[in-house]
């Protein structure tokens, strides 16, 4: 009897898939230090926490009965706080290190979270909830930039994949668990996300040593005797590095798309007379696929060409927020949010492991912080472009300049990375003593091409 024939004989069994998928799982997450995973660990509780941004629009109109148009100003004044504290946050991560940024930030998250809980007058609750957003996005430049200290740079596209997964799952557990705390009153919410920042900022004091590089007497980078020291890196330099600040500006166009998805497309689906349950669905089909896929996702692409990726993420997340202009049901709005779901889950950990590539290593707070500042400045002119389209042109307008935007954001891609080697993990690898902090030329701006 032949092979093929023979049952189980044919093709690989149970336990060697299983075996496989093992084997791969184990990849996905070893090598990496031990102070990144108690990096991540601190991510996944602060997300599980992330409770009053996401339900403060409901609790404005709801529970306190203001108008629609206040919640909105209300939350602009949250996306404002963490435009404010984008670049402030990034330069106290360079100055006075990463570890000291991250607690004062999540103390003062904590504090003022809390305190939005028993705001009762409006303007007092506008000023808080402006403290809460300025206070909150202030620990990102930090969690970046100590996660590039820590990570080799050929580990790094799998290391911020994996913080990304984690901020995910803690969000779509948060999101879930938020509304049933919120049974119980509000005031839960507010409390509950203050108590969870403060077990994150215990994590990040006893578990993170600080990890700013620092220069030695001899001028030599993290210990390293006898280079020359560091050029000194001011929010100047940011400002005039170009290519840097090109990625910025695009960052800033895909930002842009992926806020529509929580401000234009519940408007559009009441339009078209879907319920916020079929909202509820579709949106949630985001997190569930970013949770299934971006580790393994990030196995596949991760020692591809970041230009092919990000020209490819661009496109598929204008197209995917296009194809929104064609959903007639359900159905057709969830197909549109699985491909542009895709076009994030290559864009993050790709995104970020280019912003740390042209980071000078002494630099990578200021340099973080103007990254986030692009996140910051989308989360407070999303709300307010995509508001203006849908009312004066309609949202079909809408979503088909969501398909220009996005082919714009990859013919940049395609002109600012052309020179990028199409073996990403090679050149880091080749620039690994740079970024170790042991070279001469450890002050100036890692070569992408």
């Amino acid at each position: 009897m032949s092979a093929s024939t023979s049952g189980p004989a044919s093709g690989p069994s149970g336990p060697t898939r299983r075996s496989g998928l093992r084997r791969a799982a184990v990849e996905s997450v070893s090598g990496l230090p031990r102070q990144f995973w108690w990096l991540w660990t601190s991510t996944l509780i602060n997300r599980l926490g992330a409770f009053v941004a996401t339900f403060l629009a409901l609790y404005l109109t709801v529970e306190r009965g203001y108008s629609a148009s206040y919640a909105g100003l209300v939350a602009a004044l949250h996306g404002l706080g963490g435009v404010i504290s984008s670049v402030g946050a990034g330069v106290m991560a360079d100055r006075l290190g990463r570890r000291p940024t991250m607690l004062i930030a999540q103390l003062s998250t904590a504090a003022s979270v809390a305190l939005l809980g028993f705001m009762t007058d409006p303007v007092a609750i506008a000023l808080v909830a402006g403290l809460v957003g300025m206070a909150s996005n202030a620990s990102r430049p930090a969690v970046q930039a100590m996660m590039a200290d820590i990570v080799a740079p050929k580990d790094r596209v799998r290391a911020f994949s994996l913080n990304y997964w984690a901020i995910n799952l803690g969000f779509a557990i948060s999101s879930t668990a938020a509304g049933l705390i919120a049974e119980h009153g509000y005031l839960a919410l507010f409390l509950g996300e203050a108590a969870l920042v403060l077990a994150c900022a215990l994590v990040v004091y006893r578990k993170l040593p600080e990890s700013r590089p620092t220069t030695n007497a001899q001028g030599g980078a993290d210990g390293g005797a006898g280079g020359p020291a560091p050029a000194p890196v001011s929010m100047r330099t940011v400002l005039h590095d170009g290519r840097f600040m090109t990625v910025v500006g695009l960052n800033l166009l895909l930002a842009l798309l992926f806020q529509q998805a929580y401000v234009s497309m519940p408007v559009a689906m009441g339009q078209d007379g879907f319920s916020s349950t079929d909202f509820g669905l579709v949106i949630g089909l985001n997190g569930v696929l970013v949770v299934l896929l971006q580790i393994p996702v990030t196995r596949f692409i991760e020692h591809r060409s970041p230009a092919l990726l990000l020209i490819g993420s661009a496109l598929l997340a204008g197209y995917g927020f296009g194809l929104t202009a064609l959903a007639g049901s359900v159905a057709m709005y969830a197909v549109a949010v699985t491909v542009w779901t895709l076009g994030e889950i290559i864009n993050s950990p790709t995104q970020m492991g280019l912003v740390v590539r042209l980071s000078p290593l002494h630099g990578r707070g200021r340099y973080q912080g103007m990254y986030a500042l692009s996140w910051s400045v989308a989360s407070l002119t999303a709300p307010l472009l995509g508001g203006v389209v849908i009312d004066h042109y309609g949202a079909d307008a809408l979503w088909g300049g969501c398909a220009v935007v996005g082919t714009v954001a990859a013919v940049g891609y395609g002109v600012l990375l052309r020179g990028l080697s199409g073996r990403p993990g090679a050149g880091a690898v080749a620039r690994g003593t740079a970024d170790a902090g042991a070279s001469a030329g450890a002050g100036a701006s890692e070569p992408v091409a």
